[in-house]
């Protein structure tokens, strides 16, 4: 980095550096809920009064994947506030705008559209909080960019190799090549570094003349084998590297002299946890570029929240605290009252003449009271700061180190370790690694046998992040369905160990693929894609299980149970009688087993199915103890359904039993079990009881393992 200041002629590009925005975060808290609000306020202001040619954001505008309406009104208000006039582009794009913006339904930058009117330009990769997904692979920056306000760049659909097309930018006699590489999950951006599949195209004309600025959104300090990005994986033609994602506020370009770039990591806007990090006072930052040279200007934000935390170590004041002192207690509690006071009163003295600090800050008093001590009442010591601070609860925070255990093979979880993690390191706890360390950790009995850790984690991590509700479910039936057509096309003898067998065959061999990987999006967007429409997979299954076990003859006379209309209370059906049944429904009914036609949801008999505990072969022998096909059914049976909800019903069977004594062959009990195992009169029976078992034993189990996490 030059120290010499590059001057505001007509070859210098200003431009307003910010990462990790946060808009939304703890918007429903009475004291906070205005700050990420206020604070980008100050950002958009600071940009215009500054008269910068664009602003750059690094990832994480919105804290929530799924913004609520009023965190995108407001976003979009003050955009159009300070984004939008009549002051004139003074830049240029060189570079094909429908590469660029490929994934855009307007394939070009935002100032360029005939029916806006731009004054500062905003460009910004999404982050972890606010990437592509379901389906239509949509984010609230796609949104924003829908609307004219937002150019969206450096998104890549391909999990297999990333070409980063760079925006090409030119201001009199200084060009930009801007590469930018939206938020991946780091594990597989790691691997398709080391495989040498992220290219970065270069511009073909006097390449040495642009000033090379990359911005990207993943971990930067260490977390795991490769749970980050080491700087060493990035081009060194680069110039500078912005760093989101990481919220300690590192603004001051720092050179790598590896690969010979600077790297400025401008942090966060808004404190989101209360760790060491976080207490770093935050800033924007003014990149000024001509030719290639730059100049980096720090400005503080006014707006921020204040601060505070501070550590106490109770064993280190032995001299003050005595375990054994029946009233160590309340001098303990004293003292930590002591410390609050302090940070209060400095946080007093910094935000005196600037009116524009919120008035309560964040304090945080973390208490290690390790060594025989016992933490005080909580409750009754927060009351006194409660209109003083804006985080009542969290003021103080007791925690214990544990002795480690001499066992080499101890490797159960520290959750006190996970609480004295740094600042970057709390920020970067994800859940996929804890669903990953729990089964690492967990007995043998709790493993995953269908799906795997990786699978199972980033599912959760779907429920957790993005609020797909329905994401593990849909994972577990997408993989079921998957492993049934591979049993079948495999011919696999209906035997329990030949199944568990090939199930475990079939995990080893994606267990290190990137085909988990890509199934979880897969079964995801399979399953939104198929929501809402009347068929699904538990039906399919439901409805192969009842085929077995509760089979109707089709040429039978046409049910008497009319089931169409809606109804409230409850239904019941007389003895001998099909009077109309109130409610909703749906297929057609039969005579062993009525399908109500209608709307809505339908109604099947529950299938009286074994134990989720019970094996493959048990539930083959207990298959003799039902009644056989040509068994005919009872003559009268009620089925009564007492709900509260809207859709009650009730089904009668028919009186009129089901005749099927001609199909029943007498080879039947003689021919059920072989010297291979146990067969079926046809493929369906086979088919029908390998869906049985993976539906009553795979998915309670990857259901119940879910559960646990």
């Amino acid at each position: 980095m030059t120290s010499e200041n590059t001057r505001d002629d007509e070859d210098t590009f200003n431009i307003l550096l910010a990462t990790d925005i946060h808009l939304g975060y703890m918007e429903k808290d009475a004291i906070r809920g205005n700050d990420t609000f206020v604070t980008f306020d100050e950002i958009l202001k600071c940009a215009k009064e500054n008269e910068v040619d664009f602003i750059l954001l690094g990832g994480d505008l919105f804290h929530d994947n799924k913004p609520s309406r009023r965190t995108l009104h407001s976003c979009m208000e003050l955009m159009r506030k300070y984004c939008m006039g009549e002051r004139p582009i003074v830049f240029e794009i060189l570079s094909d705008q429908a590469v660029n913006f490929s994934n855009s339904k307007f394939p070009w930058v935002n100032y360029q559209d005939e029916n806006l009117n731009i004054s500062i330009p905003v460009f910004s990769v999404h982050g972890n909080h606010d990437d592509p997904t379901g389906a239509d692979g949509l984010c609230a920056l796609d949104i924003l960019s829908c609307a004219g306000l937002v150019n969206h760049f450096g998104r890549s659909r391909s999990v297999e190799k990333i070409e980063i097309s760079p925006i090409l930018l030119q201001k009199g006699n200084t060009k930009i090549s801007l590469y930018g590489i939206g938020s991946i999950p780091d594990e597989r951006l790691y691997r398709m570094f080391t495989n040498k599949q992220v290219v970065m195209l270069r511009p073909k004309e006097d390449e040495n003349s642009w000033f090379n600025l990359f911005v990207i959104h993943q971990n930067r300090s260490k977390h795991g084998a490769t749970n980050y990005i080491p700087e060493q994986f990035l081009d060194d033609f680069l110039d500078l590297v912005v760093w989101g994602h990481e919220h300690e506020c590192k603004i001051a370009p720092v050179r790598n002299e590896q690969q010979l770039f600077y790297v400025t990591q401008p942090g966060s806007s808004v404190v989101t946890s209360l760790s060491p990090g976080e207490a770093v006072k935050k800033h924007v930052g003014l990149l000024r570029i001509k030719g290639k040279k730059m100049n980096l200007q720090k400005i503080p934000l006014h707006t921020v929240r204040q601060f505070f935390i501070n550590d106490v170590v109770l064993a280190d004041h032995a001299s003050l605290f005595n375990p054994d002192n029946p009233k160590v207690m309340q001098k303990i509690e004293a003292f930590c009252n002591e410390k609050v006071e302090e940070m209060l009163e400095q946080a007093e003295r910094e935000r005196m003449g600037n009116s524009l600090t919120p008035e309560k800050p964040l304090i945080r008093l973390r208490v290690d009271y390790s060594g025989g001590y016992e933490p005080f009442n909580m409750m009754r010591f927060v009351q006194r700061f409660v209109d003083r601070v804006a985080n009542p609860k969290d003021v103080v925070h007791f925690f214990r180190h544990r002795d480690q255990k001499d066992k080499k093979d101890d490797e159960n979880i520290n959750f006190d370790q996970l609480v004295n993690r740094t600042s970057s390191e709390v920020m970067q706890l994800r859940v996929e690694d804890l669903v990953k360390q729990y089964f690492e950790t967990a007995e043998k009995s709790v493993h995953l046998s269908l799906l795997t850790e990786q699978g199972m984690g980033k599912a959760v991590q779907e429920f957790v992040d993005k609020e797909e509700k329905d994401a593990i479910e849909d994972l577990v039936n997408f993989q079921l369905e998957k492993t049934q057509r591979f049993l079948k096309e495999r011919h696999i003898e209906a035997a329990e160990d030949k199944i568990d067998e090939e199930i475990r065959r079939l995990r080893e061999s994606k267990k290190t693929t990137a085909e988990e990987e890509e199934e979880v999006q897969q079964a995801i967007s399979k399953a939104k894609a198929m929501r809402g429409q009347p068929s699904s997979f538990v039906d399919d299954v439901m409805d192969v299980s009842e085929d077995f076990g509760m089979d109707s003859d089709d040429s039978g006379p046409p049910p008497s149970v009319s089931t169409r209309g809606r109804g409230r209370g409850r239904a019941r059906a007389a003895k001998s009688q099909a009077p109309a049944a109130r409610g909703r429904g749906r297929g057609a009914a039969s005579q062993m087993e009525p399908k109500p036609t209608g709307r809505g949801r339908s109604y099947k008999k529950p299938l009286i199915s074994p134990s989720k505990n019970m094996s493959i072969l048990d539930a083959f022998n207990s298959s003799s103890q039902r009644p056989s096909r040509s068994s005919a059914p009872p003559k009268s049976e009620e089925i009564i359904i007492d709900d509260d909800s809207d859709d009650d019903a009730s089904f009668s069977q028919p009186s009129k039993p089901n005749q099927r004594a001609s199909r029943v062959s007498s080879k039947t009990s003689s021919q059920s079990q072989s010297l291979k195992g146990l067969c079926f009169e046809d493929d369906e029976d086979e088919v029908g009881w390998i869906s049985f078992f993976l539906s009553h034993t795979c998915f309670h189990r990857a259901v119940a393992a879910s559960q646990t996490v």
